[in-house]
């Protein structure tokens, strides 16, 4: 193929970098052009797929976000929820770990316990980065693009490369093929940062959220491979998008308004979309809207769109025909509700894929640690760190 006329077959609004490694065009695949799937698009050591019967399930667990020494009921419930559902992927996203990590060797111990459940049974799993994973880093020297090193370095782990010059790390997509051997799901993997700067522009953030958000780039790095995977494979590949801080889309769908904060504000927009879950605390978004929404609802490829961060939230709701929602929070020794009530909502997020159902999304719900019987004392329960496997 010239240039000429390959410039000529990549579609309007797409980079060239990104048009070359979808299509298998890249320097590695010039002269294997058409002779099979980009390599980007699958991890190399292991496809997802959708089983015999149609059928493909997620589990999303958030904010697990313990140091080298967890609380065991955090291990408990993972291993309850993987147990019963079976899913065929799990995510991981964001707040992973968090601060009182002094070394890479404690780094590496917190990595370790969050991934052994899904290790131990085989489970395909993948992670995004949350505003606390690099709260250790200044006294371990490990940062997130050595932590996506170590976690892309287990057996089961899914996670491509981060998309290279894209803000944060991991930003990457992961296709699920169907039946008939062609990608019929996709999950999108962003960062979406830590917390904004202490000031920008020579002005300061008081009064405002001061959380890291989604940065044009990414946006792009969204929009540029929705077209191009729509232009490889002939239609838009549906999808779900997991990111750890919310978008500011979450809290107008809450109130149904962008400035009405009421109790009536709510039930309008409780009815309208369809919201189901709790929300007890302030959705914390960035200071500024990133437009992903407006990205997604653009290229409708984006069936939902699911965070964590804020811990005692577990709503969903559908915002003009994208679910928008929490997974609530997995780990036991953060934050949660208050007086002893504290651990009621720990618990994750599962999604049911199907192929025969329009837009294969066929639901979501929330599994919570009450329905294992596991011990929602609220107090703390450490244990010492699982043991790593040889070579980590």
């Amino acid at each position: 193929m010239s240039e000429n006329s390959l410039d000529a077959s990549i579609p309007d609004g797409v980079d060239r970098r990104t048009f070359l490694s979808l299509s298998g065009l890249g320097a590695a695949g010039v002269a294997t052009a058409g002779a099979g799937p980009a390599t980007l698009d699958r991890h190399p050591r292991r496809g997802l797929r959708f089983g015999r019967d149609g059928r493909f399930r997620i589990v999303q667990f958030n904010d697990t976000q313990d140091d080298e020494k967890i609380d065991r009921r955090t291990l408990e419930l993972m291993r309850a929820v993987l147990d019963d559902e079976r899913p065929d992927l799990v995510v991981l996203n964001g707040d992973n770990i968090t601060g009182g990590c002094d070394t890479p060797l404690e780094m590496r111990q917190a990595m370790n316990n969050v991934v052994q459940p899904m290790e131990e049974r085989g489970v395909p799993w993948a992670v995004t980065f949350g505003n606390h994973d690099e709260d250790s880093t200044p006294d371990s020297g490990v940062d997130e693009a050595d932590m996506l090193a170590f976690y892309r370095s287990y057996r089961h782990n899914v996670n491509g490369p981060t998309a290279p010059g894209i803000t944060g790390q991991g930003n990457s997509h992961l296709l699920i093929d169907g039946r008939g051997g062609k990608p019929a799901f996709n999950v999108w993997l962003l960062d979406s940062g830590r917390y904004a700067p202490e000031t920008l522009g020579g002005q300061d953030f008081e009064g405002y959220p001061t959380w890291d958000w989604l940065r044009m780039d990414q946006v792009k790095w969204y929009h540029d491979t929705s077209v191009a995977l729509e232009r490889r494979y002939g239609r838009p590949i549906p999808s779900l998008m997991f990111i750890h801080i919310p978008l500011w889309e979450y809290r107008f769908m809450w109130f149904g308004s962008v400035d009405g904060r009421t109790d009536a504000d709510h039930e309008r927009g409780r009815v309208r979309h369809r919201i189901e879950g709790e929300r007890n605390e302030d959705e914390c978004p960035g200071p500024f809207n990133s437009g992903m929404f407006s990205a997604i609802r653009h290229r409708g490829d984006v069936r939902g769109v699911f965070c964590g961060h804020d811990h005692v939230n577990t709503y969903s709701g559908d915002y003009y025909g994208v679910l928008l929602g929490y997974a609530g929070n997995t780990g036991f020794g953060t934050y949660g509700l208050s007086g002893p009530e504290r651990n009621r909502l720990r618990g994750a997020r599962v999604y049911d894929l199907d192929e025969s159902v329009d837009g294969v999304l066929a639901g979501t719900r929330m599994r919570f640690a009450s329905e294992f019987g596991i011990d929602l004392t609220a107090n703390d329960q450490w244990m010492e760190p699982l043991p790593l496997p040889r070579g980590k």
